[in-house]
């Protein structure tokens, strides 16, 4: 009985070696210690009319916060935000995520950010630290965010200073276990000054937009460690859950099966009214959150997505979805697709 206690004690021993050692190795310290945090600072912004002009236009147009942290109107097209819900919130249990808030943050002091610093919005929503130090889930897209200029940063937290306080209490985002542990290695202390993008270069600027849009996020399928895959940005293919269903985002690159077809006009046209000619896109795609960017600024966009790297992925939600051998996922058209991850030449 002692010897095979013994052993047993041996076994044990060795796996603990096993997991302190290979999980490291495999996902890096991060989960384990937690993520890395910058200490916050007691800088204030200050609140200019140009600042609250920019932040005005990036929150309601560009980044489109109010369409994650606001009631939708969901039987609407283009799922508007609902009137008098602007930055206070909500749970997106309706969206797959039942564990997930977007919280107030307008300057409620009890139920929302009004007791916030400064350097607490700015380390959240480019470093993706809450108030209370605890990591985001990347459903705030922090990892765009990081790019974000410190002068549009400055804008967006004095814009969203002067929102009317809304009271609204919600329950916290309660990530389960281990996601709640893997997710620490995401955040990225900025350390260092974050300068103005090139306005004057359209594919530059309208890289930076796609940033600020968060459009890698819904436009790049996912491995099955739900982390993007690189080599098919913009292709298409993650699927969208909410009250209407199951919707997989298009390809966005210039190959055949993406918008190839497309000219700068028609893109403007898209994005302004959610047509495409006499197709309509699915409001799933938020195209009412933008449709409020200036028309330079969406040619931008357009003239950065010309220059992505084409990948041919055909998604088409008229089909029935099927596995893609390309993504590895599941959407329609999928299995019209016939070559892992093929990229046009």
């Amino acid at each position: 009985m002692g010897r095979a206690l013994r052993m047993s004690g041996f076994v044990l021993a060795g796996l603990f070696v096993l997991v302190v050692v290979a999980v490291p190795l495999a996902v890096g310290v991060r989960p384990i210690v937690g993520p890395r945090v910058r200490a916050l600072t007691d800088h204030r912004f200050d609140a200019t009319p140009a600042r609250l002009a920019r932040g005005r236009y990036l929150v309601t147009a560009v980044n489109g916060c109010f369409s994650c942290h606001g009631e939708l109107e969901w039987q609407s097209p283009g799922f508007p935000v609902k009137p008098g819900t602007e930055g206070a919130g909500r749970r997106w249990d309706r969206e797959g995520l039942p564990f997930a808030t977007a919280p107030n943050i307008t300057p409620d002091p009890e139920t929302g950010a009004g007791l916030w610093t400064d350097d607490m919005f700015a380390r959240a929503i480019r470093e993706g630290i809450g108030h209370d130090g605890r990591t985001l889930f990347p459903l705030m897209p922090y990892e765009q965010y990081r790019f974000m200029s410190d002068e549009d940063l400055a804008s967006i937290v004095v814009y969203l200073r002067a929102l009317p306080a809304v009271k609204h209490a919600l329950p916290p985002t309660d990530v389960p276990f281990p996601v709640s542990r893997f997710i620490h290695a995401l955040p990225q202390p900025v350390v260092a000054p974050v300068p103005e993008p090139d306005r004057k270069n359209p594919v530059a600027y309208g890289g930076y937009l796609t940033r600020m849009g968060a459009c890698r996020d819904c436009h790049t399928p996912v491995d099955a460690t739900n982390r993007p895959i690189t080599s098919l940005e913009f292709s298409g293919g993650f699927t969208l859950v909410g009250p209407y269903g199951q919707v997989a985002s298009r390809n966005l690159t210039p190959d055949p099966s993406g918008i190839s077809y497309y000219g700068a006009d028609l893109f403007v046209d898209v994005m302004r009214t959610g047509m495409a000619k006499a197709r309509k896109i699915h409001d799933a795609m938020p195209w009412k959150a933008f449709a409020g960017q200036s028309d330079d600024d969406l040619r931008a966009i357009f003239a950065y997505l010309q220059t992505v790297a084409p990948v041919r992925h055909r998604v088409d939600n008229a089909l029935p979805p099927t596995r893609c051998p390309v993504c590895g996922g599941t959407h329609g058209g999928g299995e019209s697709n016939v070559v892992a991850s093929r990229r046009a030449s």
